[in-house]
């Protein structure tokens, strides 16, 4: 009996042909950097179930106050060939221990060589981090502060689009329909405002109402070595319930554009990004439902970083700087006073040290500040591991 069960056992483990992804290269080029949806397309294991994850755990301590811990989040990651044209990729996050969330699950099809039609909960490509948002892809503990408040990451929606490549002129691309951000509640509760902006409104996947489409693209260029350069947009309105959606101020309408570089010299490593959006219709929605939610976000950062160590170690040490720019009420409507407060920049300083192929430990130092006269923002020490496989 024993032996039939350890048959089948084996005999089912042979089936399924598990396969775990290549772990993370750890690439400092930004034209060989994939995130974790990509590795799991590019894995070449025939009709196979391939698995992986990446995970954070982290420690913030603000000055003057009790610090905190937190297992910031674990992602499952999953995906399957059907064929060599058709894959399956999904994302399942664990969020401060108590929280699920599906972050991805989309169907890709190769149609042609430089064409894949896309269907499912993805990522809005907007920005560097809420694409390449896995632990040992940046640096610093956090995340950047506008792509919390701005951008917001992780920003992803059920949609239809299209993904691809023209290696002729070093371009590639993708174009995607989703639903938008979730405005208004049948309560006529504002799920967006002044402190972080559009966060509040992403429907992630959860029952996602629609009643007006939006438009995302992003196009990037890939032809100078070392250098990858990114161009965004987003255009669509916001989204409520059928019992308020025609209430004048029930939705607002949303343009966004971004610009990001990663570069990459040897040791030497530099990013930037540009952000901005603009919102319709916030006078009458910061009336309907009490918000103060600005009528233009803008923010900006630049980091710059070196690898201490010798170049043919296999660990690599980076020392980096970025300093970052960011406002929800760049431009208000109406009645409504800009709050210095949201007028934010801060000054990252810290080290990144990745001990293996996949594994990272982080330490930083945060100086933060706003526009406010005589503020003093609280200063704040990270420290973190995160690890991809």
């Amino acid at each position: 009996m024993k032996k039939v069960i350890l048959s089948l056992i084996l005999g089912a483990t042979t089936a399924l042909s598990f396969s775990q992804t290549t772990q993370d290269t750890v690439s400092t080029d930004p034209q060989q950097q994939v995130n974790a949806a990509q590795r799991i397309l590019s894995a070449n294991n025939g009709n196979a179930v391939t698995i992986g994850a990446y995970g954070e755990v982290i420690y913030n301590q603000p000055e003057g106050d009790n610090g905190t811990l937190d297992v910031q989040r674990l992602v499952v990651l999953l995906g399957y060939r059907f064929s060599d044209k058709v894959q399956f990729v999904t994302e399942i996050e664990f969020e401060h221990v108590e929280e699920v969330f599906v972050e991805q699950a989309f169907v890709n099809y190769n149609i042609a060589n430089n064409l894949n039609l896309r269907a499912g909960l993805m990522l809005v490509p907007m920005g560097i981090i809420n694409e390449y948002h896995e632990p040992t892809t940046f640096n610093g503990v956090n995340r950047p502060g506008m792509d919390r408040s701005i951008v917001p990451t992780t920003w992803r929606e059920i949609g239809v689009g299209v993904t691809g490549r023209i290696n002729s002129v070093s371009l590639s691309y993708q174009a995607y329909i989703f639903n938008g951000f979730k405005s208004t509640d049948s309560d006529l509760n504002g799920k967006i405002g002044g402190a972080n902006g559009l966060r509040g409104g992403r429907q992630k996947g959860i029952e996602s109402t629609i009643n007006k489409p939006n438009f995302a693209s992003k196009v990037e260029y890939y032809g100078v070595p070392g250098l990858r350069l990114g161009l965004s947009g987003y255009i669509g309105r916001t989204q409520a319930d059928d019992e308020v959606d025609k209430i004048p101020g029930a939705d607002i309408g949303l343009s966004m554009v971004g610009f990001d570089a990663r570069y990459v010299n040897k040791k030497f490593t530099a990013r930037g990004q540009l952000i901005y959006a603009s919102l319709t219709d916030t006078e009458d929605y910061n009336e309907l439902t009490g918000s103060d939610l600005g009528s233009a976000l803008a923010g900006w950062y630049t980091e710059v970083a070196y690898n201490i160590l010798p170049i043919e170690n296999e660990q690599r040490l980076f020392a980096f700087a970025r300093y970052e720019q960011y406002d929800t009420h760049a431009e208000t409507e109406g009645s409504l006073v800009r709050n210095d407060a949201y007028n934010r920049d801060d000054l990252t300083m810290g080290l990144s040290y990745h001990i293996a192929n996949g594994v990272v430990f982080k330490g930083d130092y945060q100086i933060k500040n706003n526009a406010v006269s005589g503020n003093y923002a609280q200063n704040q020490i990270n420290l973190g591991v995160g690890v991809w496989f």
